[in-house]
């Protein structure tokens, strides 16, 4: 009988519009603190960088040059049109703070949202 494979969390990688825009908002407002990776491709043009926040949760930030949306969305259940990666949801103890910190850069891709959940105070 084969052995079970146990899957851990490694990173997810949005594709984005601006890769630095992007890596500073996750940096400052995210807490992804070190950046443990990163690189760039000649052709086609590609860069990346991989961050990763205390707790060893990873983001995978990837700029391709010419990239652009394929199509505009209203709202977040449009994006859910398109198969494949839907959004990535990070839990934050301030929301407000969190978006008057660095408004989120748009992604090439309308499904590529990253959903900033805050959870109801204690009752």
């Amino acid at each position: 009988m084969a052995s079970a494979i146990t899957p851990r969390r490694h990173h997810i990688s949005p594709s984005v519009a601006d890769l630095d825009r992007q890596a500073i908002w996750c940096q400052q407002v995210l807490g992804f603190e070190a950046i443990i990776e990163q690189y760039e491709v000649p052709e086609p043009p590609v860069r990346t960088v991989v961050l990763e926040a205390r707790t060893g949760t990873r983001v995978g930030l990837i700029e391709r040059a010419g990239s652009r949306r394929s199509r505009d969305v209203t709202d977040p259940l449009d994006a859910c049109r398109d198969q494949g990666y839907g959004h990535w949801a990070l839990e934050v103890d301030d929301l407000d703070a969190a978006f008057a910190a660095w408004p989120p850069a748009d992604g090439v891709r309308p499904g590529n949202l990253i959903a900033l959940v805050q959870p109801p105070a204690a009752a």
